[in-house]
């Protein structure tokens, strides 16, 4: 399967997330564990079926591993950002990464309240409907706007920051400069299908990505936690690296 063809199986997937998601009339809590919505369920139940027909192996978040042994696997977060959704909040999306055996290929990672997509190949540049993406070219912390997921027992000394709810979004405004910065500085650490896609779109976009303690990003186990940061440049991402080690991580 080609980039071009993975990435339209992808925009295929979030397409039925969107579709699932249109009919849906409570998008309160599952009942199911703690932070599983409704929205969550639905939203799965239309994605895994499409990357599974096209022969794609598929890690998510809510339904767990299945075609392991494929030679693609989509890392799928039906809905990033389900608490937003659940309020009423315009920021939530499906996220979708593509990773062979050379790391993540293809991204795909889309607003499901306003209908915007970001997409990302590697090699191949990131877009937002079709137009190219550019992180900020800010430096300094001190007037760098942060995303954050979670909250530092610190001050890191950025000019302002957003906690906007929605890993994967939120990595997507790095890319295309809306943010300067994001660092998770959760206690609980995320899980791949949070921070992959947007990754690649950041990545792809020029912005710079690391782990908090330097360890892989590209961990494909379902228990398996990260601690991702991201910056428009070089210099902003270490002031970030710098400050979160001063905070525990996962």
């Amino acid at each position: 399967m080609d980039d071009d063809q993975l990435l339209e199986v992808l925009h295929e997937a979030v397409t039925a997330v969107a579709t699932a998601l249109d009919g849906l009339g409570d998008w309160g809590p599952a009942g199911t564990r703690p932070d599983q919505y409704r929205s969550d369920l639905v939203a799965d139940a239309a994605a895994v079926p499409v990357l599974l027909e096209a022969g794609l192996g598929v890690l998510s978040e809510e339904s767990g591993l299945e075609g392991a042994e494929r030679p693609i696997l989509a890392v799928l977060d039906p809905v990033d950002g389900s608490t937003n959704a659940s309020l009423g909040l315009p920021w939530y999306g499906t996220s979708l990464c593509a990773v062979d055996e050379e790391g993540p290929r293809v991204a795909v990672v889309a607003n499901q309240a306003s209908g915007v997509r970001f997409e990302a190949v590697r090699g191949g540049g990131a877009r937002r409907a079709g137009r190219p993406l550019r992180a900020s070219g800010c430096e300094a912390l001190e007037r760098a706007v942060v995303g954050l997921s979670g909250y530092p027992a610190r001050h890191f000394g950025w000019g302002q920051f957003r906690a906007l709810g929605a890993a994967a979004l939120d990595l997507c405004a790095v890319a295309e400069g809306s943010l300067d910065a994001y660092v998770d500085c959760s206690r609980s650490g995320q899980g791949p299908w949070d921070y992959l896609g947007g990754a690649l779109v950041c990545r792809e976009a020029g912005a710079v990505v690391a782990e908090a303690q330097g360890r892989d990003l590209v961990a494909l186990e379902h228990a398996d936690r990260r601690t991702p940061l991201a910056a428009g440049t070089p210099a902003l991402l270490s002031s970030l690296v710098r400050a979160r080690a001063s905070l525990p991580v996962p």
